[in-house]
């Protein structure tokens, strides 16, 4: 049986390279050490790390940026034949404020961050996200982008901004809107450009607030993926969930539909393997998520997160048999 399926596995691998595919990063998050293990170095068909930096780590005081780990992990990966995902992180979905202090205590900055409540009667609490609407705080995030690029642009393959999708409390704090939000999005997709203009950089587009496709449809979404057909700017996501309506009414249809010079990146992240295809009320598999990225969707990136027991039992022989078929 074991045969058979690695048999299967050989068929699609070989199906697959002579279709076009997308580049292979394993998404390690913010457990960057293990860049170090063997099962990824010596995966001939994985490009690289996917790693995840906070702000806070970034610029613990303002104007001092500390990028000493995130060269260490460049010079690992170089060393090894591997490339660099940067992925900067100003949102969590945990009590952890990823904003530098500063932008917190100052009086200047609103507080820095705005907490995050999921839906349901009564909301929860759900993690904080950095005020990217407020100017003087999106003005900090620019110098901070400016400080990353003038340090590793060219040699990251690329870097990617967080989710848009945003959960705040109704109607929202001091100075946001919905339409405001959306240009500030647009105004740091501007920037990230400019600061990396020789790496990647894809915006991780799936929601915005203040809407929801396809009944209530103000523009906003559409508009971030249009500025980035315009500007050079790659789009993506932070889930491959094809079988879910609410991404299927929205990023997955808008990737789909990009231009032929448009890149786009999708991260297999946790639970996404874990979801069931509705056809067959089955978990969906390695296999048909790889053939909807590369088909459906004509993906340059796949970022496959680490979740057990999907990474080591599925991914990882998953890429193996790309390998060999290449060959």
């Amino acid at each position: 049986m074991r045969r058979l399926a690695t048999a299967c596995l050989l068929l699609l691998a070989l199906a697959a390279d002579a279709l076009g595919a997308p580049r292979h990063f394993v998404f390690f998050g913010s457990d960057r050490e293990r860049i170090r293990e063997r099962s990824f170095l010596d995966a001939p068909h994985v490009a690289g790390a996917q790693l995840r930096y906070s702000w806070r780590e970034l610029e613990p005081e303002r104007g001092r940026y500390a990028l000493g780990p995130l060269l260490e992990d460049l010079a690992f990966l170089e060393r090894h034949g591997k490339r660099l995902w940067v992925q900067i992180q100003d949102v969590s979905f945990s009590a952890r404020v990823l904003v530098p202090e500063y932008l917190v205590k100052d009086p200047a900055f609103g507080g820095g961050v705005a907490p995050q409540f999921s839906e349901g009667a009564p909301p929860r609490f759900a993690g904080w996200v950095a005020r990217r609407w407020d100017p003087a705080v999106r003005a900090r995030f620019v110098a901070l982008l400016e400080a990353v690029g003038a340090a590793v642009d060219g040699r990251v393959e690329g870097v990617n901004l967080a989710e848009t999708s945003i959960e705040l409390a109704d109607p929202g704090p001091a100075g946001f809107t919905p339409a405001g939000y959306a240009a500030a999005i647009r105004e740091i997709m501007t920037a990230a450009r400019k600061a990396f203009s020789r790496s990647r950089v894809i915006v991780y587009a799936n929601f915005m607030p203040g809407e929801w496709l396809p009944h209530d449809d103000r523009g906003h979404l559409r508009a971030i993926y249009a500025h980035a057909g315009r500007i050079g700017v790659g789009v993506g996501g932070p889930d491959l969930l094809p079988h879910r309506k609410g991404q299927r009414n929205h990023s997955l249809p808008l990737i789909a539909a990009r231009g032929p010079d448009v890149v786009a990146g999708v991260a297999v992240q946790d639970g996404n393997l874990a979801d069931k295809d509705a056809a067959t009320g089955r978990p969906v598999t390695v296999a048909a998520l790889y053939r909807f990225a590369r088909d459906s969707l004509r993906l340059d990136y796949l970022f496959w997160g680490t979740e057990e027991p999907y990474y080591s039992r599925d991914v990882l022989p998953f890429l193996r048999a790309l390998a060999a078929g290449a060959e």
